[in-house]
């Protein structure tokens, strides 16, 4: 693996796959030369564009190939001489590249790290090594293995894909007809094994943000998260700072990072979900990247911190920032409208020019169909806003929700997550 210099490298050439438009950008502003790795069937013509302004060169691969994108990994970093691969995109082609990476000596962390991390079974499988860490948990490879392991334990239990993401093919199972609506679900949208059973946590959830160098960590936030609830547990709301008191922060912080230690992860953002029960905290699952739901917009609105610039920042000169100091607070509501025809909205353009909205993602017209809200990428747009306080923050996302004055026909579509608040 490269190190990671005192000073600004003296080789700024970086090869960046999968990376968003705004990672180019700031990773230019630091100071290096990137060369980007896309596939173009994962996004459009429009946004790839805009990568490739930034970038050195463009290059696309067909990312489902995990031999060709290996071999055109190798054979970029070779013709152009980088310093290092850098992957925050999605898990999927993660480890072939940092495997890949590896064998060139220019990976920032070790292939067999982020398996652990990105993979549930793998990382709970760690985590059950220690009794304070352990949550009783069983791998299945098909939907009828998922029927065998429910039948031998008790419910409530949780069931989820181990390599999936935002809430898709997520449920908890309280009777045989909820696996039999599990199973229907993974079926109809093609959510493939193998899956995890593993105990129901309870408690208030958090998402923890990580930045790392030299396998020592600093924590940048806590956020705390809200769901839908069972069946599905959609992400449906974000506040940052959490509300924690100092002995409960510290303990999920130390959850956090005896996580990564195990997994040995040396270098990065990393993007860790936990649970606060009643017999402490307990890891529910982490990503080696940037937290999504826009948290880094959260952080960087309570205070100022940019956690996608600090990276480029470390990469630069192997030193971990201070921790960002919150003078404020943020939020951010996810829409869930009722499934059916758009028939009105409000003024969009007023909602965006308050003083204490950030963002407004609304990307739907009157006429368009909006579907049932099953997961995180069926969500209907989202809000994100500051506060002096966490309850003036509901207050001011109350208002863009009645502002934004959806009406909608209904459909009578299925309702569990996509009922209007």
């Amino acid at each position: 693996m490269p190190d990671l210099p005192a000073g600004r490298p003296a080789n700024n050439r970086l090869l960046m796959v999968m990376p968003y438009e705004q990672l180019v950008r700031k990773a230019v502003a630091a100071g290096f030369r990137v060369w980007s790795l896309w596939d173009p069937a994962l996004r459009g013509p429009a946004y790839l564009s805009q990568v490739a302004e930034h970038s050195e060169e463009l290059l696309r691969a067909d990312f489902g190939d995990v031999a060709g994108l290996r071999a055109l990994v190798a054979k970029t970093a070779r013709a152009h001489r980088v310093h290092a691969v850098l992957h925050m995109g999605s898990e999927a082609t993660m480890v072939p590249v940092a495997a890949e990476a590896e064998r060139l000596g220019l990976a920032l962390n070790p292939a067999s790290a982020l398996r652990l991390l990105n993979d549930k079974a793998a990382l709970r499988e760690t985590l059950n090594t220690t009794p304070e860490t352990t949550v009783a948990a069983r791998c299945a490879t098909t939907p009828a293995d998922v029927r065998r392991a429910v039948a031998g334990r008790s419910l409530p239990a949780v069931v989820k894909p181990t390599g999936s993401a935002g809430s898709r093919g997520v449920a908890l199972l309280r009777s045989a007809a909820d696996l039999d609506r599990w199973e229907a679900a993974v079926r109809r949208e093609g959510v493939p094994g193998p899956y995890l059973v593993e105990d129901y946590l309870t408690g208030p959830e958090f998402s923890v943000e990580t930045l790392s160098s030299g396998g020592r960590h600093r924590l940048i936030g806590i956020t705390a998260k809200q769901t839908s609830g069972p069946p599905g547990f959609v992400e449906t709301g974000h506040f940052f700072p959490a509300p924690l008191s100092e002995p409960d922060r510290a303990a999920v912080l130390r959850a956090t990072t005896d996580l990564l230690d195990r997994c040995g992860y040396r270098f990065g953002p990393a993007h860790t979900e936990v649970v606060l029960t009643s017999r402490g905290p307990r890891v529910v699952e982490s990503q080696a990247r940037l937290g999504g739901d826009r948290i880094p917009l959260l952080i960087a609105t309570a205070s100022g911190f940019d956690i996608e610039q600090a990276v480029f920042g470390i990469l630069s000169d192997g030193r971990l920032p201070r921790p960002p100091e919150p003078h404020r607070h943020a939020a951010i509501r996810f829409f869930r409208l009722p499934p059916g025809r758009l028939t009105g909205t409000g003024d969009t353009g007023a909602i965006r020019a308050l003083s204490h909205v950030h963002a407004l993602h609304f990307p739907h017209a009157p006429g368009g169909l909006l579907p049932p809200v099953t997961n995180s990428a069926t969500r209907h747009g989202y809000a994100v806003v500051h506060a002096d306080t966490p309850q003036q923050a509901v207050r001011r996302l109350d208002e863009v929700e009645s502002m934004l004055a959806a009406s909608v026909a209904e459909t009578g579509g299925p309702r569990q997550e996509g009922a209007a608040r």
